[in-house]
């Protein structure tokens, strides 16, 4: 009985492999731009107005923010910490508290 080595060398060599070409999950978030990091200094003037997609933008404009999250009272939110995330906190009323980077 004759056994080929051929098929178990291949076999060996393709499990040493590792896939570094794969995509990131889809959940995954795109990384910061160069520069993107947070301050949220320059959008403090937006603290005590009204909550709306139009001051999430300018939140996020002038503070230079990649992405940006509403928090709300009472409501469980991640804790991981990101340069780039401008979090826009909520009084029970909708009205902006309070913001920062993380």
């Amino acid at each position: 009985m004759r056994i080929t080595l051929f098929p178990l060398a291949a076999f060996a060599m393709a499990a040493c492999t590792h896939a570094e070409s794969t995509p990131p999950p889809a959940h995954a978030a795109p990384p910061p731009a160069s520069g993107g990091e947070c301050n949220a200094e320059p959008a403090q003037a937006l603290v005590g107005r009204q909550s709306s997609p139009a001051l999430a933008a300018e939140a996020q404009r002038l503070s230079g923010a990649q992405v940006w999250r509403w928090l709300r009272p009472g409501e469980i939110v991640t804790m991981e910490f990101r340069a780039d995330r401008l979090n826009l906190h909520l009084d029970a009323q909708g009205k902006v508290e309070r913001i920062n980077c993380g």
